[in-house]
């Protein structure tokens, strides 16, 4: 099933998730985490989160291939390759971000046509529960730790924009608000603040 994207503006974005219980029935878990990859690829993202479809809870997925697959011949001589991280992470806590920051240019699918430059740690420690609840505490590195800390920071309630300087903030407004009431382009299906229904 594929769900519609909640646009910035709706409550859900703006609110810190709750955990998952631990006696929601093992098929209804495995749907749910295979109808938000489902979601995610439709909308081509390599990350989303739970409350990116509406659901207060920490759960999120990503795929890190599109992110971090290079042809061979773009690839430079002794150049160490990040290997693709296809996963659920379920209840995650973030143990430790650390490393030099770096920037790149994120987007989110909850506020398309928008992309800024985010710095974030290189490096971080997550413990967190796969989709047959068991418990694991594993570092990761470059792109794969920029995907997981833009996707935890959506189940503490905030949004890539929140990291921007006050001047970037001020340039965006307007075009956050328009994104908020509708007023955007998009080529999959988006639930608007106050319109309950899908687009």
């Amino acid at each position: 099933m594929i769900y519609s994207i909640v646009a910035i503006g709706d409550p859900v974005l703006k609110t810190k998730a709750k955990n998952l219980a631990p006696d929601l029935a093992p098929a209804d878990l495995q749907q749910l985490i295979a109808d938000m990859f489902e979601t995610m690829y439709y909308a081509h993202g390599v990350g989303l989160a739970a409350p990116q479809i509406g659901k207060a809870v920490r759960l999120f997925v990503m795929d890190s291939g599109p992110m971090v697959e290079v042809d061979e011949e773009d690839r430079e001589e002794g150049e160490v390759l990040e290997a693709p991280i296809k996963r659920a992470f379920i209840n995650p806590v973030m143990v430790s971000e650390t490393g030099e920051m770096w920037g790149f240019e994120e987007g989110c699918l909850s506020i398309p046509g928008v992309r800024e430059l985010v710095n974030r740690n290189a490096d971080i420690v997550l413990r967190y529960e796969d989709e047959n609840r068991q418990v694991h505490e594993e570092a990761f590195s470059g792109m794969a730790a920029r995907i997981i800390q833009h996707e935890y920071d959506h189940l503490e309630g905030v949004l890539f924009t929140d990291k921007l300087s006050a001047f970037k903030k001020q340039l965006l407004k307007g075009k956050l608000a328009r994104i908020s009431k509708g007023d955007v382009k998009h080529d999959y299906r988006m639930r608007f603040a106050g319109e309950g229904k899908r687009r």
